[in-house]
């Protein structure tokens, strides 16, 4: 057999070693990836990078007049501006058209100053340009650290993917070229005009008359700021009323009654009821007991608020309110405390009432507490009874224990208790309807007991004055400790509703109630 040359075999060694492999398809493999691959990761680290970094360093403190803010710029397909104003609501502008909207956060007022504007309306003419100084100082600074947050955030996420700098550059100079485009596009279609037409939700969905007429706002300012300076006025008002609920209007005529329970020592509830009291136009407060915790001569003090409510206050002691509770709020000038089925007329209304026959402040089981309740209620329920006998009926009767309220079912139109920390409404089988107020106090000191804390919640009830029935009621609840929620439910009475228009009569088949033969 002939030899191969030494250079032949040499040659062909070389060809094959740097030959590339072949499929068995006879496709050959391009290990890199095709250019719109490239452009669409590209695009994602961008926008994704860009987002983050909004999200983490894109927002900016900023003084609005007497507000302190933090105003942020978010992705957004339609654009616009939000104003959030916790916890009554947000405001909608239809600002600009954009992929990126600016958030505006009201954190919180300046008391003094907003004081100082609600006292003295003559202030308010410097405070458009300054509102319009601080806004202008507030976006530019917002626009610097929003360039500065897309840019190290599309380059950082860009340096993790990639792992080259030329990338991450190239990625963190598009997000800068973005967010300029988004920002001169929000520039061309800006709308001046658009903070006269904003979008309520939230509770300032029910109160835009607070916040302003547009309106009549447009025939006295014609350039933005003032329209914003104008809307910044209005919310410091909303807040400075330390109030987080719409008012309601009803006929001059209507007995409007504030129906409160199981406060159990939060002084924070004297400030909320001093608000209703002004905003609803309160005739009446009516508290079905548990005013105290422990029912101590020691926490006397914190009744003092009471005198000064702006309403006549009704109370009836509940098992956390002692005698001695009670012996105080008796010497309280405008306090009517209610015991043993005695009637007294206030405000147009006229109330009759019972004191818990218990008294547990240790919060232990006691026996036979279900039989007590029942004998209080049937003492009320006789009460009760003799006074329609003398042609004098009463019209809202008041326990603390929903067991007793129960027990005057065809005494009365309305009887008002609480107890259980949340509300209920039920209109009883002979025609009396039973209303059960939550905690007007968060349930204290409890409310830090479980997960998540006890709303606080009241009611106002709207009375017709001729009639003196309830048309209606509003039912309220505020976020608990550390919450800013709020939530307000208006119902209405129907006309063919037991109660609505007349006193309801006991049923002739049902067995007359006794009074007990002894004091629980």
């Amino acid at each position: 057999m002939a030899r191969v040359p030494a250079a032949v075999l040499n040659t062909f060694t070389r060809i094959r070693r740097t030959r590339r492999p072949r499929p068995h398809s006879g496709v050959e493999l391009d290990p890199r990836p095709r250019p719109w691959a490239r452009a669409l990761g590209l695009t994602a680290v961008v926008l994704v990078g860009a987002w983050l970094g909004l999200l983490i360093v894109g927002n900016v403190r900023a003084p609005v007049g007497p507000m302190d803010t933090t105003m942020t710029l978010r992705p957004s397909l339609t654009g616009g501006t939000k104003i959030n104003v916790s916890p009554l609501g947000a405001l909608h502008l239809d600002s600009h058209i954009a992929p990126v909207r600016l958030d505006v956060n009201v954190d919180q007022l300046d008391p003094e100053r907003s004081r100082a504007l609600v006292d003295h309306p003559e202030r308010l003419s410097g405070l458009q340009d300054e509102v319009a100084r601080d806004v202008g100082h507030g976006t530019l600074d917002l626009a610097v650290r929003s360039g500065v947050a897309v840019v190290s955030g599309a380059t950082a996420l860009g340096l993790a993917v990639y792992r080259r700098p030329r990338r991450a550059l190239a990625a963190g100079s598009l997000a800068l070229a973005l967010l300029a485009a988004s920002g001169a596009t929000a520039y061309v279609t800006w709308n001046p005009k658009s903070v006269l037409e904003p979008r309520f939700s939230g509770l300032l969905s029910s109160a835009p008359s607070l916040v302003g007429d547009a309106r009549s706002i447009v025939t006295e300012f014609d350039v933005y700021q003032k329209e914003l300076a104008r809307l910044v006025t209005n919310v410091t008002k909303l807040y400075d009323a330390t109030s987080t609920l719409p008012a309601y209007r009803p006929d001059p005529t209507t007995i409007r009654v504030l129906h409160v329970s199981d406060i159990h020592l939060n002084p924070a509830s004297w400030k909320i009821i001093a608000s209703l009291v002004e905003q609803y136009e309160v005739n009446v407060i009516v508290d079905s007991g548990d005013t105290m915790d422990h029912g101590t001569a020691a926490e006397n003090g914190f009744l003092d608020p009471v005198e000064d409510l702006g309403a006549p206050y009704v109370w009836v002691r509940g098992n956390h309110d002692s005698l001695t509770t009670q012996r105080y709020l008796e010497d309280l000038k405008n306090v009517h405390v209610l015991d043993d089925g005695r009637a007294r007329t206030i405000a147009g209304l006229r109330f009759a009432g019972i004191g818990d026959p218990q008294f547990t402040p240790d919060r232990s089981a006691r026996t036979g507490a279900e039989a007590s309740q029942e004998l209080a209620g049937a003492r009320l329920a006789s009460a009760l009874r003799d006074q329609r006998s003398a042609g004098t009926p009463v019209d809202v009767a008041v326990a603390h224990e929903p067991s007793a309220a129960r027990q005057t079912d065809g005494e009365v139109p309305l009887v008002l208790a609480g107890h259980l920390h949340h509300q209920e409404m039920e209109v009883l089988r002979y025609g009396t309807r039973l209303r059960i107020e939550g905690s007007t106090g968060g349930s204290g000191l409890r409310a830090v007991e479980g997960r998540d804390p006890d709303p606080i919640e009241a009611s106002i009830l709207y009375f017709d004055r001729d009639t003196r029935r309830l048309q209606a009621w509003d039912s309220i609840r505020l976020g608990g400790l550390g919450l800013t929620t709020a939530e307000v439910s208006r119902h209405l009475v129907a006309e063919n509703e037991p109660g609505a228009t007349r006193s309801p009569t006991p049923s002739p088949t049902r067995p007359p109630a006794t009074s007990p033969t002894a004091s629980p």
